[in-house]
């Protein structure tokens, strides 16, 4: 299955987003906590360069939190701030200003210095379609400034959204790449929602998501749909059991596996299956072997 989703309107993004970064001070990627590495684009650290970052581990209430500790430590070796919350409930969200102004301490001491006292910092918002941006710059900014949607490409203009007196953010529309290169991005962002599923089999989509949950978290299949994944088995195995189990039949007995994967999918995605983080840190040393890098 070869997913490419890249509408025009995202190139007109990836323009504003680099003739607007000479207007602020510090870049808040907002990333998904479940997919760390396909939630990245990667060509958001091109564009943004060195310019100051805070990565946002969003859903983090569906994420494992050892995983999710494993991301923060790591993020922080790389010198980029990270704020693990939950914007749908507002879990983490206060941390946001203080954190953003860690990230500036130094900027904003040599703003002091020139006399500058009480100049407002200004973030960028970015991240990939789907991932939260809007309803977490709501409530940052305690109010509906920005359009927030459960379907990707809500937000197609840039808008100012001032949260305080001393913090203002640009919200941006969500920017996916070009092309994937590595498939196994493209299935994560698509089990996560960040891609459109009318553009994909649904029923080869669940029987990826469910070798991949018989991996990393079987438990969460056993709990759902009451078997113990066997080794060895396949997605269309795992598919057609967890189909039986919830009495998904159609005609002659057969097993309805459209129905199955649609519910496996909203299950996945409204955090009915648990707390699963489906990338490891682990994993970016992988995909660079896998390339050829060192």
């Amino acid at each position: 299955m070869n997913i490419q989703w890249y509408p025009g309107h995202m190139t007109k993004t990836r323009r504003m987003i680099a003739e607007n970064l000479k207007y602020v001070d510090v870049v808040a990627e907002v990333i998904d906590a479940r997919i760390p590495i396909a939630s990245r684009n990667p060509d958001i650290d091109d564009l943004v360069g060195s310019k100051p970052r805070v990565v946002i581990l969003n859903r983090a209430d569906q994420a494992d939190p050892a995983t999710s500790k494993l991301w923060g430590e790591y993020y922080r070796s790389q010198g980029i701030s990270v704020l693990e919350c939950d914007a749908r409930t507002g879990a983490g969200v206060k941390q946001f200003s203080p954190i953003m102004r860690s990230a500036l301490k130094e900027q904003i001491a040599r703003w002091k210095e020139k006399g500058q006292v009480g100049r407002p910092v200004r973030a960028m918002v970015v991240g990939i379609p789907n991932v939260g941006k809007s309803t977490f710059i709501n409530k940052v900014a305690k109010k509906k400034s920005a359009k927030a949607g459960d379907r990707p490409g809500v937000t197609r203009g840039k808008q100012w959204v001032t949260v305080d007196q001393g913090l203002e953010l640009l919200d941006t529309p969500g920017i996916l790449w070009p092309k994937f290169e590595d498939q196994t991005t493209a299935l994560h962002l698509a089990f996560t929602g960040a891609v459109r599923d009318a553009i994909m089999d649904v029923e080869t989509l669940g029987c990826h998501l469910m070798e991949l949950l018989a991996l990393r978290k079987p438990e969460a299949i056993t709990a759902r749909f009451k078997f113990v994944p066997e080794e060895g088995m396949t997605g269309w195995e795992l598919m057609e059991l967890g189909a039986r189990k919830r009495g998904f039949l159609i005609s002659g007995g057969e097993v309805d596996l459209e129905r199955m994967a649609n519910i496996l999918l909203d299950e996945f995605r409204g955090g009915k299956m648990g707390r699963i983080t489906l990338e490891v840190p682990a994993d970016l040393k992988k995909g660079a072997e896998d390339h050829g890098e060192t």
